[in-house]
């Protein structure tokens, strides 16, 4: 597979589309690459950025709030239920930014 497959969506004829879902693209790759340095451990800490989209961003999980709470509802079929849960607890445990 050629290296820039991920251009192919781009619009041909708008630069400012193209611009903006450039930003777009480059901010999702960000947020990946800080996942696995903040969220992950073990095998996906060093996984290729379509595993982790399919073992944890494709998840049949629902978020629900209740007494003050926000609860991640995971699948217990789910195989990586484990995995995105303890990301979701590191996620919580990081320090708020001054605002």
């Amino acid at each position: 597979m050629r290296q820039d497959h991920w251009l192919r969506p781009l619009p041909p004829r708008d630069f400012n589309v193209n611009t903006v879902w450039l930003e777009l693209s480059l901010a999702a790759i960000d947020l990946l690459a800080w996942m696995r340095v903040l969220l992950l451990d073990g095998e996906l800490a060093a996984a290729e950025s379509k595993k982790i989209r399919y073992r944890l961003l494709h998840v049949a999980a629902r978020l629900t709030r209740g007494g003050r709470r926000l609860r991640l509802r995971i699948s217990a079929t789910w195989p990586w239920r484990h995995e995105l849960a303890m990301a979701f607890r590191r996620l919580a445990a990081l320090p708020r930014p001054a605002g």
